[in-house]
């Protein structure tokens, strides 16, 4: 089969290969998937830059993906042959088979259906992004009737977990750096939106709720943004989040936190429970049926262009998911 690959971490233009390796077979547990589309996430570039050391001397990138199971492995039901399907932590904790290649071979477990309607590169942006917006979303439980404020409304994982929240009956609050995210935070169901650049966030919060605060947080970069999270979730709120970039150890008053009941959790997908990602994928399973779910694809690289893709989500400024088409 056709993949790219890198034996050392390091750039990608330098580090990424394009060639031909063994085609692999399923496991027991297993189906293999003919890859038509890849998912590039600011994590699968952490990995190949080396933020996080190599587990193998050599790696096909890229968790996520979608395409056609073309094979199965002993003890998988034979209906899973020939079904779209979107999957996710394809190159992840013990696997070095990522999704930049033809073909993956993975436990059936991280494979979802994809419905028709939705395109393989559209189905290639859910995984790392949907998943987690979702774990982040429901870290506190049910959301119906709640209000939420989601940071980086517009991003990749921040755009679905508005969408997963509003689509679960949360009011939505997302703050955003511009116009054009505004509009589409907005479009995927937030019902207000604050300019964090230009905006007090914490004083906007208090004036749209009535100075209550927010009841849960999806946070982006939780040491970055911390006094305006703080500011904005009220007693007895909790707080998820999935980044940290802006500081790796803030300053925190943990009396503080104590004093007001606060729930802090962080989220990473691969080691969340197994229940609680079955759980995800059951929901997004729901939520996709709708034709009119926004599945942003950002930028299309052919195969022989995933160093290109990964410089592209380096660069950063993206709106979506940067794809890898597996069949150009």
């Amino acid at each position: 089969m056709r993949a790219a690959w890198y034996d050392r971490q390091g750039p990608a233009g330098e580090v990424i290969v394009t060639g031909e390796l063994a085609t692999p077979e399923p496991g027991p547990g297993q189906v293999r998937v003919r890859l038509e589309a890849s998912g590039v996430n600011p994590a699968d570039t952490y990995r190949r830059r080396g933020a996080v050391p190599a587990e193998y001397p050599r790696v096909i990138p890229n968790s996520d993906g979608a395409g056609v199971v073309d094979m199965v492995g002993e003890a998988v039901d034979s209906n899973w042959m020939g079904k779209r399907v979107w999957l996710y932590n394809g190159q992840r904790n013990g696997r070095w088979m990522g999704t930049a290649a033809e073909f993956i071979a993975l436990d059936v477990d991280l494979v979802s259906e994809l419905p028709d309607h939705i395109s393989f590169a559209e189905g290639a942006t859910l995984g790392i992004p949907c998943m987690t917006a979702h774990g982040c979303v429901f870290a506190a439980g049910a959301v119906q009737g709640r209000t939420l404020l989601i940071t980086g409304g517009a991003g990749a994982v921040g755009h679905y977990a508005v969408q997963l929240a509003a689509w679960a009956g949360a009011r939505v609050i997302s703050t955003v750096s511009s116009a054009a995210k505004a509009d589409r935070a907005l479009r995927g169901g937030a019902e207000w939106v604050i300019n964090y650049r230009s905006e007090d966030v914490a004083a906007r919060v208090a004036a749209m709720t009535g100075g209550a605060g927010v009841d849960h947080v999806v946070d982006v970069d939780l040491g970055g943004n911390l006094a305006a999270v703080l500011g904005s979730v009220r007693e007895n709120g909790s707080i998820a989040y999935y980044a940290t970039n802006g500081a790796l150890e803030p300053a925190v008053n943990l009396r503080a936190l104590m004093g007001r009941n606060l729930t802090v959790r962080g989220f990473v997908l691969p080691t969340s429970p197994h229940p609680n990602r079955k759980r995800a994928q059951a929901d997004i399973a729901s939520f996709i049926k709708a034709p009119n779910r926004i599945l942003a694809v950002a930028e299309r690289f052919a195969l022989c262009e995933t160093a290109a893709a990964h410089a592209c989500v380096e660069t950063g400024g993206k709106i979506g998911t940067v794809v890898v088409e597996c069949a150009r």
